[in-house]
């Protein structure tokens, strides 16, 4: 069966990630595209899901100014519904040739949108509604074959739709949770101008990725990258699923894991009908990364240093091809579009080496975010110990200890962690958080201890809330709790003189520092 789904161009909106992820909550697929994909590449999806819509994302681009992103006009004749958002709006607007352009006054922010007529996209909405603004730009008027939906004080087209064709732009952002009704807009939309059905579903998707792995691998062998974390484990669930003791499942120590975690990894998967091969490697990694400060450069070579030692497993046990456990905000980060920005390399993606000695890499998990590998884990049956684990970082404590690498530095990142999860797994608010650890900077400060001045290492506490990870707020933790940490940390870890709490979102800073 073919899903149902809706393409999201990406003109390089900071929201764009959110709009394919408010689309999938409604059950309904969604996909990335490039803002100027060609009519044909769109059929060719089709081959693939039933294609049923588009929406255009907002950008940082002005549309009248010279080498803005454009969309393919043919795009807006083939039938299919559009809706643009931000940017997208004032785009299809440029393009009828309407009039757009600076707002006499910006709107950021919180704003009152009067809504002129609810239909299609604004079904059901009240007269006046609250919604989430962030535009230099303005659409001034559009052409007599599209009619105005709404407006605000500084917007006089903050909505529109074609008289005659599924076509929508709306100058707010409905992927936002600051517009109250949003979601109702997406699912508008999605159900009644695209005629959609919710046929998403992650039953449906267990038996696709494990009929997608058996198929790949077929009479061949594979080893699978086991981590410990929850996106290696449910690709090594379904990998066992789908081809049985033809998999090996390899754990790589390269010295860089959370304390215990060797421990942790062999108890889960000893009882799954797998072959489970724990290699020590902390000598051949800490070798390949001595001297070594860039992040970057940290990532790649440990990328490189894992396929080398999966390729000497596979030469061992006759496997030919790799699984691993990538997901879709991996691939986002590490650039793999042509048109999107790289913003850190995972070492799974554009981190491996571009020659390697396997068939293929397989990747069941590649379209799923965060919170869907959770629920296929917990449509699986793994233990809620591992399906609601704190993510880590495949290259592990080597970025998050800042600067070059040295064993000490290592170790003192591994207590801190383990300091840091100890305090929030006992203070009972980790349920409400998505990710809490220590950052060792490359830092050192002066302090005192014992009455004599101690110069020490900045270790920094990060504590976010999330949904799926591509957007994330600090968490804004009780003080006595950050004090206990802190005081945790000077106390036991000798090497460490100061303590810093970040308080960034996400954007503009990423989760993990490095």
């Amino acid at each position: 069966m073919k899903y149902d789904a809706v393409l999201v161009l990406d003109f390089g909106g900071q929201y764009c990630h959110l709009i394919a992820r408010r689309v999938r909550e409604h059950g309904v697929y969604s996909e990335i595209v490039p803002h100027d994909i060609k009519v044909e590449n769109i059929k060719k999806l089709d081959e693939k899901f039933n294609v049923k819509g588009l929406i255009l994302s907002g950008g940082p681009a002005s549309v009248f100014e010279s080498g803005a992103p454009r969309l393919d006009p043919e795009i807006l004749n083939i039938g299919l519904p559009v809706l643009g958002l931000c940017y997208g709006h004032q785009l299809i607007a440029y393009m009828a040739g309407g009039k757009v352009g600076p707002a006499r006054k910006r709107e950021y922010g919180a704003t009152y949108v009067i809504i002129d007529r609810p239909a299609g996209v604004l079904k059901g909405l009240n007269r006046r509604e609250k919604v989430w603004m962030s535009h230099g730009d303005t659409v001034f008027s559009v052409p007599s074959d599209y009619e105005i939906l709404a407006h605000t004080e500084s917007s006089p087209v903050a909505a529109f739709k074609h008289r005659e064709k599924p076509i929508y732009g709306l100058q707010w952002h409905p992927e936002v949770v600051h517009t109250e009704k949003g979601m109702q807009m997406i699912g508008n939309f999605l159900f009644e101008v695209c005629g959609c059905e919710a046929n998403w579903k992650m039953e449906d998707v267990i038996e696709k990725m494990i009929e997608e792995i058996r198929i790949e691998v077929g009479n061949g062998k594979a080893i699978i990258a086991l981590s410990g974390g929850i996106d290696s484990s449910v690709a090594t669930v379904l990998a066992a699923e789908a081809i049985g003791n033809k998999l090996t499942a390899v754990f790589v120590d390269h010295g860089f894991m959370r304390e215990k975690e060797p421990e942790f990894v062999r108890r889960v998967f000893q009882g799954f009908n797998l072959n489970l091969v724990m290699v020590d490697a902390k000598e051949r990694f800490m070798k390949r990364l001595k001297g070594i400060a860039d992040p970057e450069t940290k990532r790649k070579i440990i990328g490189e240093e894992f396929i080398r030692v999966f390729e000497e497993v596979a030469e061992k046990t006759g496997a030919e091809y790799l699984i691993q456990g990538t997901i879709y905000p991996d691939r986002i980060e590490s650039g793999f579009r042509r048109f999107s920005d790289k913003i850190k390399t995972h070492h799974n993606v554009a981190g491996l080496p571009t020659r390697i000695r396997f068939k293929k890499v397989i990747e069941p998990l590649r379209d799923l975010y965060k919170d869907e590998v959770r629920k296929v884990a917990l449509a699986l049956g793994l233990p809620k110990e591992l399906v609601y684990r704190q993510p880590f970082p495949g290259p592990g404590l080597a970025v998050r200890v800042i600067g070059e690498l040295t064993e000490e530095k290592v170790e003192i990142a591994r207590k801190a962690d383990r300091i840091v999860r100890e305090e929030i797994e006992k203070s009972g608010i980790k349920d409400r958080l998505w990710q809490y650890f220590a950052v060792l900077t490359d830092t050192k400060s002066t302090g005192v201890k014992g009455d004599t001045r101690a110069y020490g290492y900045v270790v920094a506490i990060r504590i976010v809330e999330s949904r799926e990870a591509m957007t994330a707020s600090f968490a804004r933790i009780p003080y006595k709790l950050l004090e206990r940490i802190s005081s945790r940390i000077t106390n036991e870890i000798s090497e460490v003189s100061r303590v810093v709490y970040d308080v960034t979102h996400k954007p503009p800073a990423t989760i993990e520092w490095e």
